[in-house]
């Protein structure tokens, strides 16, 4: 006997998809009975109850297992999604219960977004995928300017001078190193142990001066006794220094994070790291945010999944 597709709708429960989806996974009624955390006998009366409702067979028993009929097939892939809505439907009830809702804004320096709050993200968007993230890459200056207007709840940067450090709670010293890089077809691509000399004459892409990064360039310079480059073009863009790379034989500063990211992780970029003797390392930066401001709580979960990738990193 066949039941109409909407009482067989009202029959068929979340439990007995996880099975059917289960069995299909497993192939043994055992393995998926363990897998759910329900004894063997108690998964076999399951079956059968799904089956008395769907008025056929979901598996054929052989001998290489449970393997599913036509009608099991069917309800094994319809399963997966089901089993899926259902998860995201309890992850956004627990959002909302928790406080998990509503929008976030956070402030960072390129290496800190890359390396921090990118995971971050993908970390909070497990638990609210409804979260609203605004995130906003640019220098610490006007990051803490930001901060300071309330446009942001956190930045990932330094307090430029000048700027009262006690109104802030600062959290982390995290280091940044520099790479530099050029395009693969650069004259430089495949030279060794490279000074500061080697470098000067070429033409270069970085930030305006002042730049924590610059200034660490600048001082490697002039430890080593060679004259700082003079043909430079200044800009915060990250878009603007890849086009400048590829399109010339300039070199362009970046931090270790975000040259990683171009060129291990990023395929057919055409960009590499120069072979350079001696290392360029920032002034480091923190995680800052305004003493006394009360965060909503789906900024303060953002803070905190930004300190655990801290955490990671510093154990790793």
């Amino acid at each position: 006997m066949f039941f109409m597709p909407e009482k067989l709708a009202n029959r068929l429960l979340p439990k007995h998809f996880s099975l059917i989806r289960a069995i299909a996974d497993y192939c043994q009624l055992s393995l998926a009975a363990n897998a759910l955390s329900i004894t063997q006998p108690a998964a076999s009366r399951m079956l059968a109850e799904i089956e008395r409702h769907v008025g056929a067979s979901i598996f054929a028993r052989t001998p290489k297992g449970m393997e599913p009929t036509a009608i099991g097939c069917a309800l094994a892939r319809r399963a997966e999604n089901l089993l899926e809505e259902i998860r995201e439907a309890a992850r956004e009830v627990d959002a909302i219960r928790r406080g998990l809702t509503g929008t976030v804004r956070v402030g960072a320096v390129t290496g800190g977004a890359v390396a921090f709050v990118v995971p971050a993200i993908q970390a909070l968007k497990t638990e609210a995928g409804t979260a609203d993230i605004h995130v906003e890459v640019a220098p610490s200056g006007p990051l803490i300017a930001d901060l300071l207007s309330g446009q942001l709840d956190f930045v990932l940067g330094r307090i430029p001078a000048g700027v009262d450090a006690r109104q802030f709670n600062i959290t982390g010293v995290l280091e940044e190193e520099v790479d530099l890089l050029v395009h693969q077809s650069h004259p430089l691509a495949n030279a060794e142990d490279l000074t500061m000399a080697d470098l000067v004459h070429f033409p270069w892409v970085m930030q305006a001066p002042g730049a924590p990064v610059r200034q660490a360039l600048e001082a490697v310079f002039v430890a080593q006794g060679a004259p700082i480059p003079s043909n430079i073009v200044n800009t915060t863009s990250l878009l603007v220094m890849i086009a400048m790379l590829a399109a010339s034989n300039a070199i362009a500063p970046m931090s270790r994070e975000v040259s990683d990211l171009l060129c291990r992780q990023t395929k057919g970029s055409g960009l590499l790291q120069l072979d350079v003797r001696q290392s360029i390392a920032v002034a480091p930066y923190h995680l800052i945010s305004l003493g006394g401001k009360r965060m909503s709580p789906i900024a303060t979960r953002m803070r905190e999944l930004v300190i655990r990738e801290f955490d990671i990193r510093r154990r790793g």
